[in-house]
């Protein structure tokens, strides 16, 4: 069989439809790619066109790019439009909220632009697409994922904007979780690690930039803090695990009888979010400080 771009599509029964958001690089290609292959019909949206290209080089015809860019009400409404027109005869099974930015700096000098840019990508935008799509969703008895992180658990250093999202991001999905208990539609939560994926690239790129327009004094209180975070992070990046193994456990919450509410991906994941539980407050702030290389008593 042939698809309308010529590509051929294999006699593979397809499973059921899922839409993947931030599905150009990292945890969201490496998703896209997997259901794939398993048979799902994956809506990966991306945000350029080049980006859906490489992708559908990797991908069965099965495979349709979706342009949509989480802040943008029209973008969402109008990606929920082509993929309600475009399940024929299949559902829409899944839902994985996976796109995402990281915005670091001391919450001091912070521009409260870039708090309200980070939340409205890691938070606001995961609920407008959420919204979006439950309609086609509950006709499926479909699932909703969120791609959370250890630190929506544990928050460090420098890093408090992109953790406060994940921690909010926890939150919603318990409330969403419950809300659409009487419609069997599951909600769950994947908690990785530090993947190696583009995003650490993107994330230093847009510290970078957030850093060069702070004011002096901001680099005379933090710039050893930030020298130290940098050093520590690059560190847990050559240890971290591959976006494949978050895929896996996007694959097991979308297909188990009986999902988990979590599932912690990495070594690291659970180890941290295991402190968090055990340990009190201050002892494990003691124990962060220490392993970032940054002042434990007042100077």
């Amino acid at each position: 069989m042939i698809s309308t771009d010529g590509r051929k599509i294999s006699g593979k029964q397809t499973l059921g439809a899922v839409v993947i958001t931030g599905a150009s690089s990292g945890i969201g290609e490496a998703s896209a790619i997997c259901l794939d292959k398993l048979g799902y019909q994956v809506f990966a949206g991306i945000r350029k066109n080049t980006d859906g290209e490489q992708l559908r080089r990797k991908t069965s015809a099965r495979l349709t790019p979706l342009l949509l860019d989480v802040t943008d009400e029209a973008s969402i409404i109008a990606a929920a439009s082509t993929v309600s027109a475009a399940l024929n005869t299949v559902g829409l099974v899944g839902l994985v909220n996976n796109a995402g930015i990281t915005v670091a700096g001391p919450l001091e000098f912070l521009p409260v632009a870039d708090l309200r840019k980070q939340l409205e990508v890691n938070v606001i935008g995961q609920i407008a697409v959420t919204q979006a799509f439950l309609p086609l969703l509950r006709n499926a008895q479909g699932r909703v994922i969120n791609i959370g992180s250890d630190l929506g658990k544990i928050s460090t250093p420098l890093r408090g904007p992109y953790c406060a999202s994940k921690f909010a991001l926890e939150a919603l999905t318990d409330a969403l979780r419950m809300e659409l208990r009487p419609w069997s539609i599951e909600v769950c939560m994947i908690q990785p690690g530090i993947i190696t994926t583009p995003i650490w690239d993107k994330s230093i790129a847009l510290s970078e930039d957030i850093w060069s327009k702070l004011p002096p004094q901001a680099h005379n209180l933090y710039s050893s803090a930030l020298s130290a975070t940098i050093h520590a992070v690059s560190k847990l990046r050559k240890n971290g695990s591959s976006a494949e193994v978050v895929a896996k456990a996007v694959v097991q919450a979308l297909s188990a009888k009986k999902p988990k509410s979590r599932y912690v991906v990495g070594l690291d994941a659970q180890i941290n979010i295991w402190l968090s539980k055990i340990l009190p407050t201050r002892l494990l702030d003691k124990l962060i400080l220490q392993y970032f290389g940054l002042p434990e008593n007042p100077l």
